[in-house]
């Protein structure tokens, strides 16, 4: 990664990333990694988990909590889906995700930039369907379960797509989640559950 910077501020590695599927189909978005700990889902891993979900998807409101690139939201949307939520941390990443992202979608899309765990309050909720994909080494996939539940953000059937490391411990998920599909590939393990009202 380049370390040179321009007026002070260090460049970061600089990406693409396109929606696959659509009313968007073949929009590109580009990204700028800062912090190193940006890694947009691969095609390949969308495309698998847009078909795990196409016949649900219309009309949903989505939550991404670890927006990062903001390409799974924005694919949801793109398909059919009603709203969509990207939580994003990094100040630098909410102001693109915005410039990019409002354009196409407008109020159908909301950027809130916030910590996940700290922005997840029952005001925000109910969400059909819920994207965890943090950064794989912070150990944020079971607390953001645990507060998906304790602060009522879910619909009674939910969806909920994690993402981890594919080596290493499984994190653990409510023991109401239904595992519906799951797939692994390179370094990622991809699960995909219906919240079954407890």
């Amino acid at each position: 990664m380049s370390r040179r910077s321009g007026k002070g501020r260090a460049a970061g590695s600089r990406g693409q990333v396109r929606i696959i599927g659509g009313s968007h189909r073949g929009h590109r978005l580009q990204f700028v990694d800062h912090g190193g700990d940006l890694r947009p889902s691969s095609d390949r891993m969308r495309e698998t988990l847009f078909n795990w979900l196409q016949f649900d998807l219309p009309g949903m409101r989505v939550l991404d909590l670890f927006a990062g690139s903001g390409v799974l939201g924005a694919e949801a949307l793109s398909r059919g889906a009603r709203q969509a939520v990207l939580v994003e941390k990094k100040r630098d990443r909410c102001a693109d995700l915005k410039q990019q992202l409002l354009p196409l979608f407008g109020d159908s899309l909301r950027v809130e930039c916030a910590d996940a765990l700290g922005w997840m309050t029952p005001a925000h909720g109910p969400f059909d369907l819920v994207f965890i994909d943090p950064p794989y080494d912070l150990g944020l996939v079971e607390p953001a379960c645990q507060a998906l539940e304790a602060q009522a953000l879910l619909a009674d059937t939910a969806w909920i797509y994690v993402e981890s490391r594919r080596q290493g411990i499984v994190p653990a998920v409510p023991s109401h989640w239904q595992l519906h599909r799951e797939k692994s590939t390179g370094d990622i393990h991809a699960r995909l559950f219906v919240r079954q009202a407890p």
